[in-house]
């Protein structure tokens, strides 16, 4: 049984940070938005830690004052481990900017993105949760809205002039229309667990997110959460952590035993999850934008965990995207070709740190020697890594580029401009 369309200005499908932050901009610009969220929050979601340029497209939307009194562990530097434990002096954010962005925050997903929601709520969008967006509706090529399966298992139309696709590594779009193109390079494995007990360092380190190595460039996260809880987690290729066999939990803790850091911070802990992976987890949709229709956040493309630019590039773009469909509507244009400067920045930021990523995993790389001989790029490398991506960065990755191989950008991820009939 189909029920009665409903029609709004704007359908946002995902209620992630993406999908929240556009809606929350939509909404506090006048907007008649519906978020489609297929979980009832609070749900599970990996992906933790905030860099500093979060604060941002967060201020925008205004969502600050909320975090900093939701009891989040607050997160003031990140610091780099070698495998025989000698650690970098941590790198403190606020010897980089005097600014209320230089202390961010290490997040509960579950609680973060619940509030995220109910902000975009807050401010005037209507949230449809355990709805779930089956298929784009379209006419004559043009996304007029999503028919949607709701709670009861009814299908309904939701129909507006431009749908924002914030449906994260489901990738509706990407999914249905096969534009998911992979970053055959980056094709890396993440396995991780959480642990409670385990050690934590003193003072502002507190709440610092350490990347650890092991071999051959492979690595850990460790990031401190609420309530005693740490996030930990080994980056690699297939290849080297699956040698031995797939046992998920062997892997882990054969892995931990590699570097003496993580081993003697883990070791006053106990493992509290379940042993997760996933894998193959880089790529880019063959188009960010279509007529009727914008792809925001992991819907567009996801980079590499270990700079942490996952939350940013979700809000980030999220704010993009709100932005682009609020000109849209003002002016009446929803062709594809409207969203192309909506592309290009977003695709700007990602190739600043897709460079930096694919640097960090080149054997001969290292950011010491970098900043070693070229001392008077550290600013530019620090902006890089916090999320400063929109500036000019050619000196820096030309200075790079004596240590690694930097990648071409990407040739995709432009609109889907349909050709004019003949």
């Amino acid at each position: 049984m189909m029920d009665a369309e409903q029609a709004f200005d704007a359908v946002i499908v995902g209620g992630g940070p993406a999908g929240a932050s556009s809606a929350a901009l939509l909404a506090q610009k006048g907007r008649n938005v519906v978020v489609l969220e297929k979980d009832i929050f609070p749900r599970y979601h990996i992906g933790e830690s905030m860099i500093p340029f979060c604060w941002y497209p967060l201020e925008r939307i205004g969502m600050n004052e909320k975090l900093k009194d939701a009891g989040f562990i607050k997160k003031f530097s990140v610091q780099f481990v070698s495998q025989d434990a000698g650690a970098s002096v941590p790198f403190y954010f606020s010897r980089h900017m005097d600014h209320p962005s230089a202390q961010t925050w290490q997040v509960e997903r579950s609680s973060f993105d619940k509030m995220m929601l109910c902000h975009a709520c807050e401010s005037g969008a209507t949230i449809k949760k355990g709805v779930a967006a089956k298929e784009f509706i379209t006419e004559a090529g043009v996304t007029k809205g999503v028919r949607a399966r709701m709670p009861d298992g009814s299908m309904q139309d939701f129909l507006a002039p431009v749908t924002i696709d914030a449906t994260g590594r489901d990738g509706l779009a990407c999914s249905r229309n096969r534009w998911r193109i992979p970053d055959k390079k980056l094709k890396k494995i993440a396995i991780w667990s959480y642990y409670k007990g385990a050690k934590r360092d003193a003072g502002l380190d507190e709440g610092a997110t350490t990347v650890a190595y092991v071999d051959d460039k492979n690595w850990f996260w460790w990031i401190p959460l609420q309530n005693d809880r740490v996030s930990v987690g080994v980056v690699g290729d297939k290849d080297y952590l699956f040698s031995d066999g797939r046992d998920l939990e062997q892997i882990l803790d054969r892995e931990i035993k590699k570097n003496a850091w993580i081993k003697d911070h883990v070791s006053t802990g106990k493992r509290v999850e379940p042993v997760q992976a996933t894998g193959d987890y880089s790529y880019r949709s063959e188009y960010c934008a279509a007529d009727g229709l914008v792809l925001t956040g992991d819907a567009f493309s996801f980079l590499d965990p270990v700079f942490s630019s996952g939350l940013f590039l979700a809000l980030y773009s999220g704010v993009l995207a709100a932005d682009a469909v609020d000109e849209a509507l003002s002016v009446g244009d929803f062709g594809a070709a409207r969203f192309t400067e909506y592309g290009e920045k977003f695709r700007g930021g990602l190739e600043a740190m897709r460079k930096l990523v694919y640097a960090f995993y080149d054997p001969n790389f290292s950011f010491g020697a970098v900043i070693k001989k070229h001392p008077h790029l550290r600013g530019d490398l620090t902006d890089c890594l916090i999320g400063n991506v929109e500036k000019d960065f050619d000196a820096l990755f030309e200075a790079v580029s004596e240590f690694a191989d930097i990648p071409e950008p990407v040739p995709h991820g432009n609109p889907h401009i349909a050709p004019a009939p003949a």
